[in-house]
C-alpha cells in the first residue's frame, strides 16, 4: 500500500511545521498557494531535514482544488491522503487504510478532534447539503437556531461519531481517497477558486459514480481548524463562499432549487449588508454584497454557466477595494 500526504497552506508558518513533524516518515507534498508569511522558507528547512518532504511554491493562490490536483499529478500514492496545515495525525493512516481495502472504500474519513480532544461534531462528516439546508445556511438559521431538523440532518448530528458506517461528505481537512477515483472523476473542479464546496463537489461526483465512502472512528487527526481561512480578509470570506455555495447549487441542484437557493444568498446579503455597515461604520459593505447579489442573479437565471465568475477567475471583482496580495511571487519552485 502507498500513500502520500498533501498538505496544501496559505500563510500557514504558525502551524505547519506541527503538521509535518506528525507525518513522520510519510511521503508529504506541501503545495504553497503564494504565501505572503513564512511558510515556505519552514517548509524549505523541514524538508533539507526530513527526506520524503516535497514543496511546490505557487507563484499565485491556484485554489485548494488547483493546488491538489497539481500534487496528486507528482504523487505515485495508491492513497492520497488531504490533511490541513492546521491538523496533526493522531497515528500513521495504515489502519484506516486496511479499513478502507475491507469495507471497499474509495473515500474515507476518520474522527476529528480539536483542542479539546472532542470529536469535531458537525464538521467531520456531514450529509450532502439540500437546497433547503444552504438556504438555512445563508440566511442563518442554522447558526441561530442549530438544533432544527434541517441542521441535524446536515450536520449529522443525529449521527454517533463512535460508529463507524457509510457516510456523504467527509471534511477535507483530513480526506484519505484512491488515486484511481481521482482519476476517474477528472480530479478536483478547479472552478471552485480558492475555497469552500470542492471537497462536497468531489464527494458528490463520487458518490453518484458508485464510489464508496466510509467514516471510521479510529484516532485520524487533532485539527484547530480556520486557519488559512482566518488570514483572508473579510470580505473576499463573504464573497468566495457565496460564490462557491452558488456554483454547487447551480452544478447539482434542479433549475427551481437553484433559484431558491440563489434568492435565499441574495436575501441574506441585503440583511448582512445592513449589519456589517453598522458594525463596521463603513460602507465598504455595499461593495461586497453588490457583487454577491450579481452573482445570485447570474445562479437565478443563467444557472453554471452565470457562476462562471466564481470559479476559477475568482468571484467577480471589486473596483472599490484590493483583492489580498496573495500572488506577489513570479516563479513556480519545486523541491
Amino acid at each position: 500500500m502507498s500513500l502520500c500526504v498533501i498538505v496544501v497552506t496559505y500563510n500557514s508558518d504558525g502551524v505547519i511545521e506541527r503538521c509535518l513533524r506528525s507525518c513522520g516518515g510519510l511521503d508529504v507534498t506541501v503545495v504553497d498557494n503564494g504565501s505572503t508569511d513564512g511558510t515556505v522558507d519552514v517548509v524549505r528547512r523541514f524538508a533539507a531535514e526530513r527526506a520524503g518532504v516535497r514543496w511546490i511554491a505557487n507563484g499565485d493562490n491556484r485554489g485548494f482544488a488547483g493546488a491538489v490536483n497539481q500534487a496528486v499529478e507528482r504523487c505515485a500514492g495508491e492513497f492520497i491522503l488531504l490533511l490541513n496545515p492546521d491538523a496533526e495525525l493522531s497515528a500513521p493512516p495504515w489502519a484506516l487504510i486496511a479499513a478502507c481495502n475491507e469495507a471497499g472504500a474509495d473515500i474515507a474519513a476518520a474522527k476529528l478532534t480539536g483542542e479539546d480532544g472532542h470529536a469535531q461534531t458537525g464538521f467531520q462528516i456531514r450529509r450532502f447539503p439540500t437546497a433547503t439546508a444552504l438556504v438555512f445556511e445563508t440566511l442563518g438559521i442554522n447558526r441561530a437556531f442549530p438544533s432544527n431538523r434541517v441542521n441535524v440532518a446536515y450536520r449529522c448530528l443525529d449521527r454517533d461519531p463512535e460508529v463507524a458506517g457509510e457516510v456523504e461528505q467527509p471534511a477535507g481537512a483530513f480526506l484519505l481517497f484512491r488515486r484511481k477515483l481521482w482519476e476517474r472523476l477528472n480530479g478536483f473542479d478547479g472552478r471552485f477558486h480558492p475555497i469552500w464546496f470542492e471537497d462536497v463537489d468531489f464527494c458528490k461526483r463520487a458518490s453518484d459514480s458508485g464510489a464508496k465512502i466510509y467514516y471510521f472512528p479510529m484516532a485520524g487527526a487533532k485539527h484547530v481548524g480556520g486557519h488559512s481561512v482566518n488570514s483572508i480578509g473579510w470580505e473576499w470570506r463573504e464573497l468566495h463562499w457565496c460564490g462557491s455555495l452558488l456554483k454547487y447549487a447551480s452544478k447539482h441542484f434542479r433549475p427551481l432549487e437553484r433559484r431558491v437557493v440563489g434568492l435565499a444568498v441574495a436575501a441574506g446579503s441585503l440583511f448582512r449588508t445592513l449589519i456589517t455597515i453598522c458594525r463596521r461604520r463603513s460602507l465598504k459593505p455595499f461593495a461586497v454584497y453588490r457583487q454577491v447579489l450579481r452573482l445570485a442573479a447570474r445562479c437565478m437565471f443563467a444557472g453554471a454557466a452565470g457562476c462562471e465568475g466564481s470559479g476559477a477567475n475568482g468571484a467577480g471583482k471589486l473596483d472599490e477595494f484590493k483583492q489580498p496580495d496573495i500572488g506577489n511571487k513570479k516563479r513556480l519552485h519545486v523541491q
